[in-house]
């Protein structure tokens, strides 16, 4: 399986009026995107309780941040005409669409749940293996592109303990080590 393009969002908080705040996504060779975003004039709403979960406060956007125009620009640049998936598609649906809005854009690429990739096998797996890379990565803040990672590698991980596990079963029922071997990449593991 090759990794897809996963996508995570930071935000400045939920609900009304909340905006994206920075987007970052992995490719499936491994290269990371990256930016924060500068708020638009209109976009107000602030929490704090967000802020202490990704560690981005207001005044580092004003300062760092791109314009909305600027990120979706670079956004569609880069995942044009892919799917792109992410964990929290309702929040992160709403919050791409408030920055193309904002930019006056249409999104190049389709925005598709990372659970529509899971098997319930896979399921079943996910945590444990989620659990494990964050873990072994070592990660010291939430930010968006390093979520994205930790979903990426999760979801390859998950993908290769379940073909394990059916290769594992198949050598027991009997079936012949060849036929076995091929049985993971005959499985179907994406649904796109």
């Amino acid at each position: 399986m090759t990794p897809p393009v996963i996508l995570d969002v930071e935000a400045s908080g939920f609900g009304r009026g909340s905006y994206p705040i920075e987007i970052g996504f992995i490719e499936p060779q491994g290269a990371v995107f990256c930016a924060l975003i500068r708020p638009a004039p209109d976009w107000l709403h602030w929490d704090a309780s967000a802020e202490a979960l990704h560690g981005i406060n207001r005044e580092l956007l004003q300062r760092c941040g791109k314009a909305p125009l600027w990120v979706a620009t670079e956004i569609n640049t880069r995942l044009a005409g892919q799917v792109v998936y992410c964990d929290g598609w309702g929040h992160d649906y709403s919050w791409l669409a408030r920055l193309f809005d904002s930019a006056g854009l249409v999104p190049s690429f389709q925005l598709a749940d990372l659970r529509s990739l899971l098997s319930q096998d896979d399921e079943v797996c996910w945590q444990s293996a989620l659990d494990q890379v964050r873990a072994e990565l070592k990660l010291h803040r939430h930010r968006a592109s390093s979520d994205a990672k930790v979903l990426q590698l999760t979801l390859m991980r998950v993908k290769q303990r379940v073909a394990a596990a059916a290769m594992a079963s198949a050598l027991a029922a009997g079936l012949p080590t060849a036929l076995a071997a091929a049985l993971p990449t005959a499985l179907p593991t994406l649904r796109v």
